[in-house]
């Protein structure tokens, strides 16, 4: 049995007026009864009937209009009754509710801000309760079950109206406005209470069912940490005007002075003449002053430009800069497009004073051949002078027949870097974990700041001194901004323990028949200094000096000028050695400006018997060897040899023939010094004076002979040109220290006890230096190949002399020697306790050393 709201529905409904046929849109003036709710149809897209929106669907305005419902209204039902056929252009014919497709937010379009028209009940946002403002006092219509919309799960609030379930026909509420017509029936569907219509199904129980709607949650991008540096993009390096690599033809300019001021001289870091008359200057200088002057390098390749670096004139004499310039690029030098920033032409800063480095990158990278640097604006007290390096990445350009030089790719898997402090530090441990039999890493000293300065020892039995095994050692990073050497020795320590470990007979041999020992940095503090402002911009100077602004190599103790004085007053070597020649007491006082690092190093000079170091720099390529400070005090340049300048110009010799980049026929000269015509070798007092040099420290304190390489033009080169610096210094370093065994080796007996004599000295015939055995009576003395007389004479022993032939071969000759104890001694030693010998002994002594005064004076 019909309840009787539903039969009063009915009685409405055959009552009602006909539906209009359909038609097209009415105009948007025509008035819509009062009551219903209404969404504007949008171009093109069909209207909805029905007097809600389909499931989930909201029929308030768009969330973000900001348009909200009037007071006292009711929120519309959810919809039953299906909109015409989609693509039909029909809308809803007047006076029914438009609702648009499932998905769509019923309102007026996103953003016009439109409120709907007076008396209509939006939908609330979506996921809220359809309900009307608490004290509406509005009440479902009789027999329907209120609640919360379907879905929600939620009571709606005291007082409210909620909206009628889906499946209901929505009635008014008392007080308002009469029901509103059905809409249209859909096409093959009769028309709700005419002819064939259903009887209305009896009222069911009411289900509250909970949906749960799954929701897409996008995870966002973690944040970088805090600690965490942005990654870098990766730099092209260098072009290499610096490095040599582009050559002297590749450069070009508008105008120069004069040669020594020329295009080929326009490279970063280049340096002028140190005296009058040097015809180099550190730059290139334009002959004129205008703005139409230029440098250009051409790359010989299509080439993406990133930036450019310039500095000023390097010279004693003037001082000049450039202070703005612009960038010019082309592919064929007769059209030139400039630097573009945005639509205007760029105009890059300069320098401001002549040495500081100052790197500008382009806008953005540019692909061309050439590069032009044409000077905007210069130092007013100067001219146009200028030195550049430019950066880019080569490109790949298969149309070009032209057979470009390319670097020989290492066959070493080496770590090919530039290593701080830390990363020096785990190198070196995960070498000696590679080859934990044949290395150790030790200490020698602390730096200012605390850094310590570790040295890595490779032999085969490691931590020990053999008898008859030289020690050998590597020094780098004196200077802390030369940083080639530093890596060399780091890439030396892998290669030896990849090349042992692999069996090379060569390298075999030569870690078990020598110590040695690596240290690749003695200035840290100076090195961190140069590293932060990295290879192009730490210039000429920055980290050289140690953190007290000391130059370790100016920084030992005077030597050659004591031995210089006693030789002068034919003192050497009766009363005054020439060889071990002790430290100045004034130089180990406390408050003598000597650095913890040089400290460091004559301890471990003094600790270990080495036999032959090098010391490893940078900025030229060339070999120096002692003495490198010159006899008469007050001239800068003097050929200053030592005793056994044969051996050091053979050790010198060794390096330079062996390294690819100064033994090139193509090389040019690094500043203004050529020495290629003395074989890139030179005496260093020649080059120019060193007090307190290293080598000559060493040569004249300790058995070690040491000679400095200068390695390379560019004192801290790009990590892109460490695999051809390694290829260039490889055979070198190998080389030279299987130098080691060349001359003489052998050790000092007592006839007696067969003990090893410490201290011995041993004396070659007409060479006015000596050396002298290690704590187990063992020596080497490094030689030329050839036939000498060798003297060994310890303290309580007769002397002993025999002839030592040296061969050819890199073969040490044995030459050992038994002393027997002098006549004194050997009566001593025969009286019971050590007692006094008899007086008619001591008288035929003295005869006798009379005697050998007296034929010693006579002797010519």
């Amino acid at each position: 049995m019909l309840g009787l709201p539903l039969a009063l529905l009915l009685l409405l409904l055959l009552l009602g007026p006909p539906p209009p046929p359909v038609r097209a849109a009415p105009p948007a003036s025509r008035p819509r009864p009062r009551g219903l709710s209404a969404a504007p149809v949008e171009p093109g897209r069909p209207g909805a009937t029905g007097m809600g929106t389909p499931g989930g669907a909201a029929t308030g305005p768009p969330k973000g209009t900001g348009t909200a419902p009037p007071r006292g209204t009711a929120p519309s039902p959810p919809s039953t009754t299906e909109g015409p056929p989609k693509g039909t252009g029909a809308v809803p014919p007047r006076g029914t509710a438009a609702t648009p497709p499932k998905g769509i937010t019923a309102g007026p379009p996103k953003g016009t801000g439109t409120a709907p028209p007076r008396g209509t009940a939006p939908s609330p946002p979506k996921g809220t309760t359809a309900g009307p403002p608490q004290s509406t006092g509005a009440t479902p219509p009789k027999g329907i079950t209120a609640g919360p919309p379907k879905g929600t799960g939620t009571a709606p609030p005291r007082g409210t109206a909620p909206s009628p379930p889906k499946g209901t026909t929505a009635g008014g509420a008392p007080g308002s406005a009469a029901p509103a017509s059905p809409g249209p029936p859909e096409r093959g569907r009769p028309k709700e209470g005419g002819p064939g219509a259903k009887a209305p199904a009896p009222r069911k129980k009411l289900v509250r069912v909970k949906v749960v709607k799954k929701k897409v949650v996008k995870k966002k991008p973690k944040a970088p940490a805090k600690d965490a540096a942005p990654p870098q993009q990766p730099q092209c390096p260098p072009l290499g005007l610096e490095s040599l690599r582009v050559l002297d033809s590749q450069l070009r300019s508008s105008s120069d002075k004069r040669y020594g001021l020329g295009a080929h001289r326009g490279r970063l870091n280049i340096q002028s003449g140190l005296y009058d008359g040097d015809f180099f200057d550190g730059g290139w200088c334009a002959g004129q002053e205008d703005t139409e002057q230029w440098l250009e390098v051409d790359a010989r390749r299509l080439t993406s430009f990133t930036g450019v670096i310039t500095q000023g004139l390097n010279s004693i004499w003037t001082y000049d800069w450039v202070t703005s310039y612009k960038v010019q690029v082309s592919n064929d030098t007769r059209t030139w497009q400039p630097c573009l920033n945005g639509t205007e032409e760029a105009v890059f800063p300069g320098n401001k004073d002549p040495e500081t480095p100052v790197l500008n990158l382009l806008p953005s990278p540019v692909v061309a051949r050439y590069l032009r640097i044409n000077p905007q604006t210069w130092f007013q007290n100067g001219t146009i002078c200028l030195r550049a390096e430019v950066l880019g990445c080569p490109l790949p350009d298969p149309n070009n027949v032209y057979s470009w030089q390319s670097q020989p790719l290492p066959t070493d898997k080496l770590d090919f870097r530039h290593h701080n402090y830390k990363e020096m530090r785990k190198l070196m441990k995960r070498v000696n974990d590679e080859c934990p039999d044949i290395t150790r890493v030790y200490s020698i000293g602390k730096s200012y700041l605390g850094l310590k300065m570790y040295v890595m020892e490779i032999s085969d039995n490691p931590g020990q001194h053999e008898v008859g095994e030289p020690e050998f050692r590597y020094v780098a990073g004196m200077h802390g901004n030369e940083v080639l050497g530093r890596e060399l020795l780091l890439n030396l320590m892998e290669y030896l323990c990849r090349e042992f470990r692999l069996g090379n007979p060569r390298v075999v041999q030569l870690v078990t028949e020598t110590r040695i020992h690596l240290l690749p940095s003695m200035n840290p503090d100076g090195y961190e200094t140069a590293y932060k402002l990295g290879s192009e911009l730490s210039g000429w100077a920055t980290g050289r000096w140690t953190y007290e602004g000391i130059d370790l190599n100016h920084n030992f103790a005077d030597l050659n000028t004591a031995l210089w004085d006693a030789e002068d007053n034919d003192l050497v070597p009766h009363e005054f050695p020439n060889h071990y020649i002790p430290i100045p007491e004034y130089y180990t006082f406390a408050n003598a400006t000597v650095a913890p690092e040089t400290r460091a190093v004559i301890d471990w000079m003094q600790r270990y018997p080495f036999v032959l170091s090098a010391n490893l720099h940078g900025g030229e390529l060339v070999v120096t060897y002692p003495f490198d400070m010159t006899r008469t005090y007050w001239k800068a340049q003097e050929l200053t040899p030592t005793a056994d300048d044969g051996v050091f110009r053979w050790l010198a010799t060794v390096y330079a023939t062996s390294n690819l980049a100064m033994a090139s026929e193509e090389r040019r000269l690094c500043h203004y010094d050529d020495f290629i015509r003395f074989g890139n070798i030179i005496n260093g007092a020649n080059w120019h004076t060193v007090p307190g040099s290293m080598n000559d420290f060493s040569y004249l304190h300790t058995n070690c002979f040491e000679i400095t390489v200068e390695l390379s033009c560019d004192k801290f080169p790009h990590a892109s040109e460490l695999p051809a610096e390694w290829e260039n210094n490889r055979e070198s370093l190998l080389l030279y220290m299987e130098q080691v065994h060349r001359g003489i080796k052998g050790v000092v007996r007592d006839r007696d006890t067969e003990q090893g004599i410490a201290n011995a000295i041993i004396s070659v015939d007409g060479i006015n230096h000596d050396v002298r055995t290690a704590f187990d009576g063992d020596y080497w003395r490094l030689l030329n190949p050839g036939e000498y007389e060798v003297t060994a004479r310890a303290e309580g022993y007769e002397a002993a002399t025999r002839p030592c032939h040296v061969s050819y071969e890199n073969v040490p000759t044995p030459c050992n020697f038994h002393l027997s104890r002098a006549r004194r001694q050997r009566l001593r030693g025969r009286l019971p306790g050590g007692s006094r010998l008899p007086p008619d002994l001591l008288l035929q002594l003295r005869r006798q050393r009379l005697r050998r005064l007296r034929a010693h004076r006579r002797a010519p």
